[in-house]
């Protein structure tokens, strides 16, 4: 009985239960709201970090552009562990892959289909490959001998392709019909090439496997160069490189010469000036990282483009 009023023993476990259901529901809220909190603090500390990822990308923009930084320099690595950041800066040249642009434009089609032969393509594959490049970049409809042009592209529901014009982006490539073998095969085959470049490979900063197909000799005969411009020390950007200053004497070190010389010569430069700079720099969990071309770094340098991308 509570105040004169007796209670019956299924209206008491009744009110209990409702009671504990109460509880339940308060507490289901309580956890929810923390969890809510604890989401928009994480999506908070993540945008503080992202930005702060990003600040110090730029910075490692900034640092790489400055002439008088070398390649080698310990201010492109920054670690700091208090603040839990680091930043990493490369410095490469755009010279080390090949112009895809220039590669067409010269109608060097012996070289282009010996990329693609390398990348695991057969002899058909890559020089209808090779045509459908030109056909690309070509400004009438005319198809080449084994190409592809407007009506192709149409048939598989692709309007206004090829663009006949000189290619904006390496994506761009991916587009030509054919290039979906090469990303099968080859799904790093956008290291090779780039639009930005003087024209031809840079033959002190391309990796011996570039080299090897340009010079039409073997990675394992080719590897001689890239050793030799590293010096005694076998450590690239150091004080004993010896980096070639013409083409020939890296050519007869392959034991190339004569009129196929002069032709596979065409292919090379010593010098390019146009320079890839990489900063990537982590914040927390976040990183971000931003790519700038640059022409003429160490001179009057102009930008010729940038890309920033959140780094997984």
């Amino acid at each position: 009985m509570i105040n004169g009023t007796h209670i019956s023993n299924g209206q008491g476990g009744f009110t209990l239960v409702a009671v504990l259901w109460l509880i339940a529901i308060l507490s289901l809220a309580a956890i929810t709201t923390l969890r809510v909190i604890s989401f928009d603090m994480e999506v908070a500390s993540a945008k503080v970090h992202g930005s702060r990822a990003f600040q110090l990308a730029e910075m490692g923009i900034a640092i790489g552009s400055n002439p008088a930084v070398e390649r080698n320099d310990p201010l492109l690595h920054r670690i700091d562990e208090v603040n839990n950041e680091e930043v990493h800066v490369s410095i490469t040249s755009e010279g080390a892959r090949f112009n895809i642009n220039s590669l067409v434009v010269a109608e060097d089609k012996t070289l282009l289909r010996s990329i693609l032969i390398h990348f695991g393509l057969d002899l058909d594959g890559a020089q209808a490959l090779t045509d459908a490049l030109t056909d690309w970049i070509d400004a009438d409809d005319e198809v080449a001998l084994n190409g592809a042009e407007i009506e192709d592209y149409e048939k598989l529901g692709r309007l206004n392709q090829p663009f006949n014009r000189a290619f904006y982006d390496i994506e761009e490539m991916a587009l030509v019909l054919g290039m979906d073998q090469v990303e099968f095969l080859r799904p790093d085959w956008r290291n090779w090439f780039t639009i930005w470049s003087s024209g031809t490979l840079d033959i002190n900063e391309a990796d011996a496997e570039l080299i090897s197909v340009a010079a039409e000799v073997t990675p394992e005969a080719t590897s001689i160069i890239p050793e030799t411009v590293r010096g005694t020390d076998n450590i690239r950007d150091t004080e004993d490189d010896v980096p070639f200053e013409n083409i020939g004497t890296a050519l007869s070190l392959l034991g190339i010469g004569g009129e196929t010389g002069q032709i596979i010569a065409q292919r090379f430069t010593v010098a390019d000036t146009t320079t890839r700079i990489t900063s990537t720099a982590r914040s927390g969990d976040s990183t971000r990282r931003i790519t700038a071309i640059v022409r003429n770094r160490t001179g009057r340098p102009a930008l010729l483009d940038r890309t920033t991308e959140i780094v997984p």
